[in-house]
């Protein structure tokens, strides 16, 4: 049974994966980090996110197998640059 505290610490947790930080001029989750030190994305390689884009998509047309977790932190990221820096 869980209890009132697991779901408190369940919530944290969730709020800390999905809060952004500033990495260069990049802001990005610690998930999504985590999922490009995977595939050895460095991202404190990256001054901008178009750049980071641009690798992530190159590394999945190069690849043969599904990489559904870089998939979406492509997606993620291209959508938050659509948003927040593209002009409308």
């Amino acid at each position: 049974m869980i209890n009132e505290e697991d779901i408190l610490d369940m919530n944290i947790v969730a709020t800390e994966k999905s809060f952004l930080k500033k990495y260069n001029n990049i802001y990005i989750t610690d998930e999504q980090v985590n999922i490009l030190r995977k595939y050895d994305i460095d991202i404190n390689n990256y001054n901008n996110i178009s750049e980071l884009i641009y690798d992530i998509e190159t590394y999945l047309n190069d690849s043969y197998n599904d990489l559904d977790d870089l998939e979406w932190v492509s997606e993620s990221l291209s959508e938050y640059n659509y948003y927040n820096n593209v002009n409308k």
